[in-house]
């Protein structure tokens, strides 16, 4: 990381997970985002292990269609979904350092609309 603006969001997101840990009952729910991909992971903390993931990749291979915000709620639902379906309906939510807003707030939004508690 040569770059100081990747250096200070990892720096926040350092900061940002010493205050928030995922358990078996609310896991989880980290955001990463790139220029072009999105990913979603469910995680319990206490066990170290990924509950569930889910990813966009660029607007050309994926089957989700519409602006990169519209892609970030629907993968949001995606993953509120699969929650469900594992019994699990509230989330801590970990922003991993990004600003909250545009696609991070999009899927947060995405969860929240599905019935996920966060």
């Amino acid at each position: 990381m040569t770059n100081k603006k990747s250096q200070h969001r990892v720096t926040r997101h350092r900061r940002i997970r010493s205050l928030i840990k995922g358990t078996s009952t609310r896991p989880r729910v980290a955001v990463y985002k790139s220029n072009q991909h999105i990913f979603v992971q469910v995680i319990d903390d206490t066990t170290g292990k990924t509950l569930m993931s889910s990813k966009v990749v660029s607007k050309k291979k994926s089957i989700v269609k519409g602006t990169k915000t519209e892609v970030a709620t629907t993968i949001g639902q995606k993953v509120a979904e699969q929650m469900k379906e594992k019994g699990i309906n509230e989330a801590v939510f970990d922003r991993g350092g990004f600003k909250y807003h545009g696609r991070v707030k999009a899927v947060a939004d995405g969860l929240r609309n599905s019935g996920i508690k966060i």
